[in-house]
């Protein structure tokens, strides 16, 4: 294993891989054949179930379990207490683990507190879901997402600001400047080349 911290009271199972630099604060666990990513932060009370992977720089706070199915690529945020499920239509008396459903979490995503990811869903790239909502679905690159059920309320950027329309399809950050524009319905940012924008 690289190197990583864990405190006294988490648990770590064997075999998985953990970064260096990642560190997994008290009483949580780590399942076996999970993957952490390089200077990732746990904190307090955080599960990550079996096969589950995390990209490198990802931040999840208190009370968060990974389950089964969930996969975070690089630079995710995942506010206290939000929730994953990995079963669509759960029974106690019913073994459905042979019907998990995988929930993609694309970079940079932001998940607000006690909001709920319901399986199958995929989340673009830097979308910002609000404290409590509720996702069922796929979300686009950089959309905004509030309410329950979740629906898009606009677009975030990169720096988590809210964009400004400025007209002819075109957004703007309010803190960088950076701007933004809609190609095909999807949300491009105007500062990075076409091959860097699918990259990261």
């Amino acid at each position: 294993m690289s190197q990583f911290f864990a405190h006294e009271s988490a648990y770590v199972d064997e075999p998985c891989e953990i970064g260096e630099g990642t560190k997994i604060w008290h009483f949580s666990h780590v399942m076996k054949n999970s993957k952490l990513g390089r200077n990732c932060i746990l904190g307090q009370n955080v599960l990550v179930s079996p096969d589950v992977e995390v990209g490198d720089n990802c931040k999840i706070q208190n009370n968060v379990s990974l389950y089964t199915g969930v996969i975070l690529e690089d630079d995710v945020f995942c506010g206290p207490s939000c929730v994953f499920t990995n079963v669509i239509n759960p029974r106690s008396q019913i073994n459905r683990r042979n019907e998990y459903r995988p929930t993609v979490v694309k970079r940079g995503a932001t998940i607000g507190a006690n909001s709920t990811i319901v399986c199958g869903a995929t989340l673009g790239r830097y979308c910002f879901i609000g404290a409590g909502a509720v996702v069922r679905g796929d979300v686009p690159d950089y959309a905004l997402m509030l309410g329950v059920p979740a629906r898009q309320k606009g677009w975030m950027g990169r720096h988590g600001f809210r964009l400004e329309e400025t007209g002819d399809g075109t957004f703007k950050c309010p803190e960088s400047g950076w701007t933004y524009r809609l190609q095909d319905g999807e949300l491009r940012c105007d500062q990075l080349g076409e091959e860097e924008a699918m990259t990261s």
